[in-house]
């Protein structure tokens, strides 16, 4: 006797399932200085269409960023790599969580080809976590870096890391690799880590950017921050601070938006004028470059970002050449 069974693969997998139990936190309506249209425009779908085509995600999906109609019309997409299952649960984060898949090597050359098709003078890589994997995916790093260089050698290469939390030699790997700009986020001030990013430790992030200077100057250092999570001014200052002592050069800052009702809730919608004095706060710190509007996002602008960033870091070498006493 042969038992049939059937199987229903419309039935999604649950996105996040660590959330389930939490109370369910009303999506607060957002301010108009929020609010974006609806993409429309045929590179955007066209941009859509390549990244299927390729199999490839991007976190401008799986994070649900707002900025994803404007970019994909540019044809500016941020691929995430290591597949869309992340082994965190951070309370801010809209990307899957749960076992990911093994590392599928055939990916550093359909990222490579997607680059090189769409033109791309500058380019971010991203990932999940991966706290499966004994380098925390460093060397899937490493190997799509090198595949975008042999297939498209004149785009310059941002990554956006995970924090390689217990991955002894992942940072060397990753200096190594030399990607023109190393991007990692803070995401919030210490005091809220136990609750906004739980398996993450801000030292560790904090030092992870510090190494990978120290390994590699003439990589461009980034790092971002979220508002509206109920952090105060001075714990900002103070993350700005650190950042600096790390010779952090990039600093983006933008509003936190809840992305369903089981993520962490909107202590409130900080408005533009406040980013305008953060900005200004930041810049005083002696950041090459600031970004901080409600809607900046890590990879938001980044092209027109990395070529700010060379520009102030040409100037400022300038201006110190020129200084008196200088030999």
């Amino acid at each position: 006797m042969v038992t049939r069974v059937d199987i229903d693969h419309r039935v999604p997998r649950v996105r996040h399932p660590e959330k389930q139990a939490r109370a369910s936190q009303p999506v607060a309506r957002k301010p108009d200085w929020i609010r974006v249209r609806a993409p429309n425009s045929p590179i955007y779908f066209e941009t859509r269409a390549l990244m299927r085509d390729h199999g490839l995600a991007t976190v401008c999906e799986e994070a649900a960023c707002p900025n994803i109609g404007e970019c994909w019309s540019r044809r500016h997409a941020t691929m995430m790599i290591l597949g869309d299952v992340c082994t965190r649960a951070c309370a801010f984060c809209n990307v899957a969580t749960g076992l990911p898949a093994a590392p599928d090597g055939t990916e550093p050359a359909r990222v490579a080809d997607a680059v090189a098709r769409l033109g791309l003078r500058h380019v971010v890589v991203t990932s999940v976590d991966r706290d499966d994997l004994p380098d925390g995916g460093a060397r899937h790093f490493a190997a799509v870096i090198a595949a975008i260089r042999a297939s498209a050698p004149e785009t310059t290469i941002e990554v956006l890391t995970p924090d390689f939390l217990r991955k002894p030699g992942a940072v060397d790997i990753i200096a190594a690799a030399a990607p023109d700009v190393f991007n990692h986020n803070l995401e919030t001030v210490p005091r809220l880590y136990p609750g906004i990013r739980p398996g993450a430790r801000y030292y560790q992030s904090l030092r992870l950017l510090d190494q990978v200077k120290a390994l590699n100057p003439s990589i461009f250092t980034k790092s971002g921050l979220m508002v509206g999570l109920g952090e105060d001014r001075a714990e900002l200052t103070q993350v700005m601070d650190d950042l600096r002592v790390a010779e952090v050069d990039f600093l983006t800052v933008g509003q936190y938006l809840q992305p369903t009702p089981k993520h962490a809730a909107v202590a409130r919608f900080v408005p533009p004028d406040e980013f305008a004095e953060l900005a200004t706060i930041a810049r005083g710190r002696g950041f090459l470059l600031v970004s901080c509007t409600p809607l900046t996002r890590s990879s938001y602008h980044a092209d027109a970002d990395f070529l700010a960033l060379r520009e102030a870091r040409a100037a400022r070498l300038a201006t110190s050449q020129a200084a008196p006493g200088h030999a």
